[in-house]
């Protein structure tokens, strides 16, 4: 609207000013005295003025004469094309003119302006392939969809413009929200330029939402081989979709393909958890405890992690706790880590050498005091014999503790119970970390990390028997909401203890 006023002011003040000049011209005495043999012309100043416009009019048409009699010319001494090409070059650079004001305008966020240019440069134009692209991001830019499909479809018709072609309609896919297409699309634009970076990652996180983790690996591959992506990224990355490859065949009832890639994927990665808690338990099942052993040391050393000693626990379910106790200092010694204290305590909580669990604590309970280690600071005092209140105490405290580290995403903050290759709150990949959170709500990361070697499944149709008191309290305070009574159906210290666990 602004711009509407504004050019009807300019046009008001142009003609203003022409008729000023005219009546001021009107008004200067003299002239132009023209002497031309016996011939005498004398103008006045408008004249004089309107003479010289009219004599500019006469040269611009001498000129256009003059280049058709050439064209002419050469038409006579046998170019055929020559008067063809005259007419054709005009036509080409208003054509081109229109093309450079439908660009300029569609930068400008004038759609419609641009449409128009387009047309007149499709009209003009015998090569039409700007002409095209410009109506289409012209009608893309307003929303008009169904406009923008047939030109980009045109511009499939021509090599040097199909993948610009194919990456509209991926656009407009992608806008749509019809990921099957637009995944067949960027496939097909990877295809026609397997170095663009842009696509590459459409098409891989396309894959991802599909959970074609196979394809995705492949994708992957090529983006590599382009040199887009450096070697330990690729390595990380094509190991976590080796993790839900592993995961997909698992779901599928293929054990032994799953278990070769969950293999597969902690080679490529050792400190991608999961995959080396999958792994060493493909090895214990085929009966082959160094191996995973071997396996949950090498990921020990790089991340500690409750998880994994789950896993280490369970190459040897029959030991006991002595004999458990010595086997885990191999893993435990490895690294100087809050988790190797933590869990070397509920080992020897389990072992029932509480003075020792409370020096192998040290001074967590200050430094990190979270649910788990003032859970195990109730079990220790428990376990020294010391009174209810003392052990209510450390109880209390872990109700309203932080939680500890879970699984977070690196990007939006959001706390999985469990990990994931993608983010289930902004769908990034490989973005969650084991780390604290910054705040302390959010939903527990695994639902008994709070004594992993202490509190186990129950096992099926065993009967219960009556549970220590502390056992209690501390599932109450690994329940989630704490309005919930907490189930210890199947809990067995006796035989837990006797498990070493």
């Amino acid at each position: 609207m602004i711009w509407i006023i504004l050019k009807i002011v300019l046009f008001l003040a142009a003609v203003a000013g022409l008729t000023l000049g005219a009546e001021y011209l009107l008004g200067m005495e003299g002239g132009i005295r023209i002497a031309l043999a016996d011939v005498e012309i004398t103008l006045g100043p408008l004249q004089a003025a309107l003479g010289a416009l009219i004599l500019l009019a006469v040269l611009w048409v001498i000129l256009k004469l003059a280049g058709l009699l050439v064209a002419t010319l050469r038409f006579v001494r046998g170019d055929s094309t020559a008067i063809s090409r005259y007419f054709e070059q005009n036509r080409k650079r208003r054509g081109l003119e229109a093309l450079t004001e439908g660009f300029l305008a569609l930068a400008a966020g004038e759609g419609e302006l641009a449409t128009q240019k387009g047309r007149k440069a499709e009209k003009l134009l015998e090569n039409q392939t700007l002409a095209n692209l410009l109506i289409a991001q012209a009608a893309q830019a307003k929303g008009n969809t169904a406009l923008a499909e047939v030109h980009y479809r045109r511009l499939l018709e021509d090599d040097r413009a199909r993948f610009a072609a194919v990456r509209g309609l991926l656009a407009q896919k992608l806008d749509a929200g019809d990921s099957d297409k637009a995944r067949k699309l960027a496939e097909k634009a990877l295809g026609l330029r397997p170095n663009h970076t842009e696509t590459q990652e459409i098409l891989l996180k396309l894959q991802f939402q599909a959970a074609e983790w196979g394809p995705a690996r492949r994708t992957l591959l090529e983006v590599k081989r382009t040199g887009n992506l450096p070697k330990d990224v690729f390595r990380r990355r094509d190991a976590v979709l080796a993790l839900q490859q592993a995961r997909s065949f698992a779901t599928e009832g293929r054990a032994d393909l799953a278990g070769d890639v969950a293999i597969e994927a902690s080679d490529l990665s050792p400190a991608l958890v999961p995959a080396a808690v999958m792994a060493a338990q493909t090895h214990v099942a085929r009966g082959n405890a160094r191996a995973a052993t071997n396996v949950i040391k090498r990921a020990w050393k790089l991340q500690p992690h409750p998880e994994l000693a789950r896993a280490f626990a369970a190459i040897d379910e029959g030991e006991a706790p002595p004999e458990r106790l010595k086997r885990f200092e191999k893993l435990l010694s490895l690294v100087d880590h809050d988790e190797a204290r933590l869990t070397r305590a509920e080992l020897l909580i389990g072992a029932e050498d509480f003075p020792a669990a409370r020096r192998a604590l040290g001074d967590l309970p200050e430094k990190r005091a979270d649910q788990r280690v003032l859970t195990i600071m109730a079990a220790i005092e428990r376990g020294e014999g010391s009174d209810d209140a003392v052990v209510r105490g450390w109880l209390a405290r872990a109700l309203t503790a932080p939680r500890g580290p879970r699984w977070v995403c690196g990007k939006c903050q959001h706390i999985h119970a469990d990990w994931a290759a993608i983010c289930a709150n902004c769908d990034s990949f490989d973005t969650l970390e084991w780390t604290t959170p910054p705040d302390s709500s959010g939903p527990s990361a695994t639902g008994t990390e709070l004594l992993p070697l202490i509190v186990r499944a129950p096992e099926p149709e065993a009967q219960p028997e009556p549970e220590p008191e502390i056992v209690t309290e501390a599932v109450a305070v690994a329940t989630p909401d704490p309005e919930t009574p907490p189930s210890t159906e199947g809990f067995d210290l006796e035989a837990a203890r006797k498990r070493g666990l």
